[in-house]
Parts: structure tokens; C-alpha cells; sequence
């Protein structure tokens, strides 16, 4: 595993963050507290080496873009800062819903701009903007509860499963040879990076999020009860109407949404309680 692009180099508030997941992990239960049954086999119609090449790039381009333009933090932000601790105390426990986790070269960056968005593409390439940060008025409990849901769609795979879905289903059986290995997967392989900025996951899929999301965060710390505050954050923000609401767009928030996170709380709060603890 890759640490390099979310080292805090603020010292020794990202090596006691680091430190106190490493603890956590060697005493948590190593099963999963919430059940969200095994990922889709649709993933495996399109290689996780392959989406996550094409991932990177894309990822690569649109930090390009966002430097070029002068929206990209730097370093020093302190808002950059803070995601990369949480991430720091998040990413140790990735592995265990996704073992290719280990090999993801993570990294964290944060885009200057209004709108309220965040997202973790295939691979472990994070990006917040900084309006889902300041419009919500984020803690750090409620910011570590979108990147774990965020985490969560690359770690199960969500991208892989939706774009394999979509070219079973819609494109024919010379496609489908072409994705089993029988044919050129050049053309498909050119087309991901496109794809993975327009998907939008099905509500199961976000569901599975929400509470691997949650579970991630509560082994790192973050207090379970933020799931809840931070989709009651976003309906208002919904509610309020008004543009740059991305986010919620492909992320719905409801009643619904919010009684799922509370009937899960109590299976992660050992895991909170514990981590707090140091283990």
C-alpha cells in the first residue's frame, strides 16, 4: 500500500491518525459487522487491472485541468491537510473488502470550487470539493463518512459492475467476447475513463456504500452517528434547492437512507468505541 499521497505532512497529528488505525486493525474483529452479501459478478466483464489504468489517467487529466485553472489546493492547505489524515486513519482498512487495496497507490486531492461533490475512483484516486467541505459545514466525523462511502464504491467494485452490466446487456454477444478475452479490448479500454465520470449506481449500490462507508470509518475512529447528521445535512442542502449539487443528484438522501445508517450504528459502535480506545 502507497501512503504517499496522503501523508500528513503536518507530523504528528497524520502519524498518531496512522498509528492509532494500525492499532484498531490488529484488535478489531476481522469480520465485516455489516451485511451487504458478496459483490456482483458483472465486475469480473471488464479487468479491475484495466479499469483502474484507465481510472488513473482520467484522475491524472482532471487534477491537470484543475491545476492549470488554479482550483487545485496545494500541500499546505489546511483543508487538504485535514482529508489527508482521515484518509490516513481510513485506508488501513480497506483491504479487507478488497484485497487489490493493498497495491492502490491512494491519493487525496481537493478541488477549489462551489459545488458539492466528492467521489474515489477505481484504485484508490480521491478528490473533495471544497463546497461538499464549507456549504455543509463538514466535522471531521460527517467528512470521513463521505469518504468512506466513496471508498466503498471503488473497494466493491460498483464502476466495474455497472460498466460490465451495460455492455452485457446493451452492446451484443461480439462485445461480450471481446471483454471475455476472445477478441481486441482496445476499443473498451479507451471508452472506461469516459464512463466512469457519467455512472450512476443503483440504489442498492448506494446502500452498500452507506454502510461499508460506515463501518470503515467507525474502525477508524469516526463516530457512527455521523451518517445520519451528514444525510440530514445533505436533504436540507437538497431541499434548499439551488445549482453545483452534483453530489446529490447521484446521491439521494432520504428518510430512508437515514434509518439504514441508524439500524447499522449499534453493529459498528464496538468498532468506534474500540478504536478511540487505541485497541
Amino acid at each position: 500500500m502507497c501512503m504517499r499521497c496522503i501523508s500528513d505532512r503536518s507530523g504528528w497529528a497524520g502519524r498518531r491518525g496512522f498509528l492509532l488505525a494500525a492499532s484498531a486493525l490488529a484488535s478489531a474483529p476481522a469480520t465485516a459487522q455489516v451485511d451487504v452479501g458478496n459483490r456482483s459478478g458483472f465486475r469480473k466483464l471488464v479487468s479491475a487491472g484495466e479499469i483502474e489504468s484507465a481510472a488513473g489517467q482520467q484522475y491524472a487529466k482532471m487534477m491537470a485541468e484543475a491545476r492549470a485553472q488554479g482550483a487545485l489546493a496545494p500541500t499546505s492547505d489546511p483543508q487538504l491537510r485535514r482529508l489527508r489524515a482521515i484518509a490516513q486513519r481510513i485506508v488501513p482498512f480497506a483491504a479487507q473488502w478488497n484485497e487489490r487495496a493493498r497495491q492502490w497507490n491512494w491519493e487525496v486531492n481537493l478541488i477549489r470550487s462551489k459545488e458539492i461533490n466528492a467521489f474515489c475512483m477505481p484504485g484508490g484516486k480521491i478528490a473533495f470539493y471544497t463546497g461538499i467541505l464549507e456549504r455543509l459545514s463538514l466535522t471531521d466525523d460527517e467528512a470521513a463518512m463521505i469518504m468512506g462511502h466513496e471508498m466503498a464504491h471503488a473497494l466493491r467494485e460498483h464502476a466495474s459492475e455497472r460498466i460490465g452490466k451495460t455492455q452485457a446487456t446493451g452492446m451484443g454477444l461480439s462485445l461480450m467476447a471481446r471483454l471475455l478475452g476472445l477478441g481486441d479490448l482496445g476499443d473498451v479500454a479507451a471508452n472506461i475513463g469516459t464512463q466512469l465520470l457519467t455512472l450512476n449506481f443503483s440504489r442498492e449500490d448506494e446502500s452498500e456504500a452507506d454502510l461499508v462507508g460506515l463501518e470503515l470509518a467507525a474502525r477508524a475512529g469516526y463516530a457512527p452517528q455521523a451518517g445520519a447528521s451528514l444525510w440530514r445535512k445533505m436533504a436540507e442542502a437538497s431541499g434548499g434547492g439551488g445549482g453545483n449539487l452534483a453530489f446529490l443528484s447521484t446521491h439521494p438522501s432520504g428518510p430512508q437512507r437515514i434509518r439504514e445508517l441508524q439500524a447499522n450504528e449499534s453493529k459498528v459502535q464496538g468498532l468506534y468505541e474500540r478504536a478511540r480506545r487505541g485497541g
